[in-house]
């Protein structure tokens, strides 16, 4: 599932409406609310590409959206992975390829030939796995290939913690896998493929993440991605660490509440209480420059130009609608039903990317005119992505996590 997002943005607003601003030749407009701008990086090609090779997988972990779907098992064909190449042929620099979606990348058979072909056309190349199939082989494969970042799955350091959520999984293994994938990589400041670590966080795993960070500079990790849990099952919500994040002040930059600016201080045991305080206390915080409000309304995909392209050759504007599902939001049943812009095997890249339709629902998203349902106690309307309480069309994203900063994709 875009790379970190940015919580920190546009530390110059009166930039975004200097005369003439471009960015890669082309012009960039701004958004403007209240005190704050945010630019808008004209679309005219994507920046990333969001590949799923297949959307079956070798593991059943707590947190799978597919405990909750009832979509047929498949692998992208030879054919429509063709059509992906010869459609980012027609993109001068081709966008990032990051191969990932719903299900385990090295379960295909070809992708380490699939990574070869997009890397030869000069793109960036990720993949993410849990690791369980990073054989020899394939390891030495995909270095051979010319990966750029292999991102890997861990939600935990220690094995208990690791099989009671990565079902079907033994860490030791693991571990391993990607040991020997980084010592089979050659030599140097910053080897490659760099390798990164994505961790779901959620009530029974958090206490690992320290260790997980000492894990992973052990294995040569220099990135790391930390995520909240999206509940697909009402048992799953008590895993979540963010209900009351969605509605504090902390978060929510208001010209109708007091707002704070905390210099960079250390974090030790005499500031702890008090900066817990702080953020606890009814006005929205700025810490080092950064306000905590900026990732509310801001989509990753959008800002990141991406768009996502599922094993069938379904192309979507974002992971999150590739697939129907169901989540939870505020103890009430959420339906998401994908939104498919097109398919590869009947329309080339570029015209799906320029699709009227698709760009329309990019600047609709870019100004977030949704309802808040993130924020509200939720209604009949926020149970679906249909339509909301402002008469926006499907698919509406007043709902969606990934918009608010809590759930996160590589």
């Amino acid at each position: 599932m875009p790379g970190p997002s940015q919580a920190c943005v546009d530390e110059e607003p009166a930039a975004a409406a200097r005369p003439g601003l471009s960015r890669g030749g082309a012009p960039v407009a701004a958004s403007e609310k209240g005190d704050e701008a945010r630019l808008l990086p004209a679309a005219t090609r994507p920046r990333k590409l969001y590949v799923e090779p297949t959307n079956q997988c070798n593991l059943n972990c707590r947190m799978c959206l597919r405990h909750v779907w009832d979509e047929p098992p498949g692998q992208m064909s030879a054919t429509h992975f063709a059509r992906i190449v010869a459609g980012l042929r027609a993109w001068s620099p081709p966008p990032t390829v990051f191969f990932g979606g719903q299900g385990e990348p090295l379960g295909h058979p070809d992708i380490v030939e699939m990574v070869a072909e997009v890397k030869a056309l000069g793109a960036l190349t990720e993949m993410i796995t849990n690791g369980t199939l990073l054989s020899e082989a394939k390891a030495r494969g995909l270095i051979a290939a010319g990966l750029d970042r292999l991102w890997v799955s861990l939600d935990g350091a220690r094995p208990e913690t690791y099989m009671d959520i990565r079902l079907g999984a033994q860490l030791p293994q693991v571990i391993a896998n990607v040991a020997r994938f980084g010592s089979l990589r050659r030599p140097g400041h910053r080897p490659q493929p760099e390798i990164g670590i994505a961790f779901v966080a959620m009530r029974r795993n958090i206490a690992d993440l320290p260790a997980l960070l000492r894990l992973g500079r052990a294995l040569g990790a220099t990135r790391y991605l930390v995520t909240n849990v999206l509940p697909y099952t009402a048992e799953m919500q008590e895993e979540t660490l963010y209900q009351r994040a969605l509605s504090a002040i902390a978060y929510l930059p208001s010209p109708w509440v007091p707002s704070i600016e905390l210099p960079k201080m250390d974090l030790e045991e005499a500031t702890q209480k008090p900066l817990l305080e702080i953020m606890r206390g009814g006005q929205n915080v700025s810490y080092a420059g950064c306000n905590l409000g900026h990732a509310n309304d801001r989509c990753p995909f959008i800002a990141d130009e991406a768009a996502a392209i599922g094993w069938d050759g379904r192309f979507s504007p974002c992971l999150p609608l590739l697939h129907d599902h169901v989540s939870f939001l505020h103890h009430r049943r959420r339906l998401s039903r994908r939104y498919v812009i097109g398919n590869v095997a009947e329309r080339d890249l570029a015209s799906l990317w320029e699709e009227a339709e698709h760009q329309a629902f990019r600047a609709r998203v870019r100004a977030f005119t949704f309802s808040p349902c993130t924020f509200c106690g939720g209604c009949d309307l926020s149970e679906m992505n249909e339509t909301d309480c402002f008469g926006n069309p499907f698919p509406t994203c007043g709902g969606c996590l990934w918009a608010q900063g809590v759930i996160r994709c590589p």
